[in-house]
């Protein structure tokens, strides 16, 4: 029977840090973001922003990374306002963008040590019977990781035009991208436990984490948790009334 479940550590501990991706520049959400960044959206009465950060404070994170680039003051002071009991470091590429593997690079004498949340702030999603967050945290094991990504069915990916991303094996290892021409039953939906391990021998410049996630793919050593809540991909117009008409159904 497949049933992609690692087995949970009851009594892990959550990454206490996590880097929050805010730095892009939101095109496919105009002219929603022809005068804010995107993760200053408002769904359901709240920035995705904010959305985010209740998450990592209802799952006891402390410290929050922060990348910033289109329009960075917006946020900068969005997160002075809105932020004041976890401590926030802003990681600055208003001069050049780096995309997702440069920001972590970027940012991380400022994330540490230790395995850290990596979360994209213009996500949007429900929790299921547990925390999403602490179910990462919980089937996390740094002996055979070095990415553990919170996935979706495909047919669970509301507003989602995409055809998937990954496949696992029944025990949760990622074991193959979608291949052209076909559908990946899973899809990534912004949301990871990375290991400090995997931020080495990095390119120059800006450039994409499906570098460090291509290197644990082939040393076995990327995971998947399926996320039991719901997941909405805002990233157009359109999508956010979508999400919402969900959302107040509920």
């Amino acid at each position: 029977m497949t049933t992609y479940a690692l087995r949970p550590q009851p009594d892990a501990p959550v990454p206490e840090t996590a880097m929050v991706m805010a730095a892009g520049l939101g095109k496919r959400m105009r002219p929603l973001t022809a005068t804010r960044p995107k993760p200053l959206v408002e769904v359901a009465g709240k920035t995705l922003l904010d959305h985010t950060f209740d998450h990592l404070r209802g799952a006891g994170v402390r410290r929050a990374v922060v990348n910033v680039h289109y329009l960075a003051d917006q946020i900068e002071a969005h997160l002075r306002a809105r932020v004041h009991d976890m401590d926030v470091l802003i990681s600055d590429e208003r001069r050049q963008l780096l995309e997702t593997g440069g920001g972590v690079v970027q940012a991380r004498e400022m994330i540490g040590d230790k395995p850290f949340f990596c979360v994209n702030s213009d996500n949007l999603w429900v929790d299921g019977p547990i925390d999403a967050l602490r179910q990462l945290a919980a089937a996390w094991d740094d002996d055979r990781m070095d990415a553990l990504l919170l996935l979706v069915p495909l047919a669970r990916a509301h507003c989602h035009r995409g055809q998937g991303d990954f496949r696992l094996d029944p025990f949760g290892r990622i074991i193959e991208r979608r291949k052209p021409g076909r559908l990946a039953p899973f899809v990534y939906i912004g949301i990871q436990i990375l290991s400090p391990r995997v931020i080495r021998d990095w390119p120059e410049g800006p450039f994409s984490t499906n570098l460090f996630w291509d290197r644990a793919l082939e040393a076995g050593r990327l995971w998947g948790v399926v996320h039991q809540g719901m997941w909405f991909d805002v990233g157009t117009p359109a999508a956010v009334g979508e999400a919402e008409a969900v959302l107040a159904e509920m």
